[in-house]
């Protein structure tokens, strides 16, 4: 089975209808959806995205493409290229879960949850977490400015759910998810976009932990070169498919390629039993879908 493990579910940009169709042509038979968390916004020039990706992948340049890429503001908005864009303090985890009670067998769906937003976290998953699709937890330190270490209780009750907890870290203290591993040995922590914006950094932390695994979701976030690396250091077990949809490459009718990542994974990685770990096993086996 072939499972996107990270999809943002959002409407204004891709129907879920057309979401099945893009699906169905790529051979993805399930996405684990979560909710948008900004309003939408323009993909940047390739060469721009470029730049920034390299500027952060390299440890000597990092400092400057921290100034590029640490863009998520105290008054809740995002700064791009093409302007500013309101970032949710709480994201809307209803439309997920419909879509997936509607599709059980194409989707599951994510509690996205936010210890700075207005609702209590622990009881955004208590009202979700009965629901048809409940695949696990996620969180966004980086553009909710948080120390990720504030995820502890939650990840706790991610483990004691048997559910993994999907994480995008950041910078300083946003990136403070070491502890979460150590400390609750029996959860299954996901770094989205193959460890941005740390990368190599966050995955010497990887390494020393059997329970962290890295998705490797987003164009703008993840090369074809950072991809080759991410699996030769950590590793065909440790890392996931997920796409990031409907963020990202762009097909020749402007809407999303989802089949992008999917034909660059099975390009990288001829053997068939490191496609079938990548593309959907190691996600099945952590979030216990059969």
């Amino acid at each position: 089975m072939v499972i996107d493990c990270h999809y943002h579910l959002d409407e204004r940009i891709l129907k879920t209808d057309e979401v099945l169709k893009k699906m169905d042509a790529a051979g993805i038979e399930k996405a684990a959806l979560m909710a948008p968390m900004c309003d939408p916004f323009p993909e940047p020039p390739p060469f721009t995205v470029g730049l920034h990706r390299y500027l952060v992948y390299h440890k000597k340049t990092r400092p400057i493409g921290r100034l590029f890429i640490n863009n998520a503001d105290r008054k809740g908005t995002i700064k791009t290229p093409s302007g500013r864009y309101r970032i949710y303090p709480d994201p809307d985890n209803e439309p997920v879960f419909r879509a997936a009670e509607l599709h059980p067998e194409r989707f599951c769906a994510w509690v996205f949850v936010n210890p700075g937003g207005s609702r209590n976290p622990f009881e955004v998953i208590d009202a979700w977490k009965s629901k048809p699709g409940f695949i696990g937890v996620k969180a966004h330190p980086f553009w909710h400015r948080y120390n990720a270490f504030s995820l502890l209780a939650l990840a706790q009750t991610a483990a004691e759910l048997g559910k993994p907890l999907l994480i995008h870290a950041g910078f300083g203290d946003r990136g403070n998810f070491e502890p979460l591993a150590k400390e609750i040995p029996g959860l299954n922590l996901i770094l989205a976009h193959a460890g941005f914006p740390r990368y190599r950094d966050f995955w010497k932390i990887v390494k020393k932990y059997k329970n962290i695994f890295v998705d490797l979701s987003q164009t703008s976030y993840v090369s074809e070169s950072i991809t080759r690396d991410a699996v030769k250091q950590l590793g065909v077990d440790r890392c996931l498919y997920g796409t990031d949809g409907p963020y990202g490459i762009t097909e020749m009718n402007g809407t999303y390629d989802h089949g992008f990542i999917k034909s660059r994974i099975e390009r990288l990685f001829p053997d068939q039993g490191a496609r079938k770990r990548i593309l959907g096993a190691n996600f099945a086996e952590l979030a216990g879908i059969s």
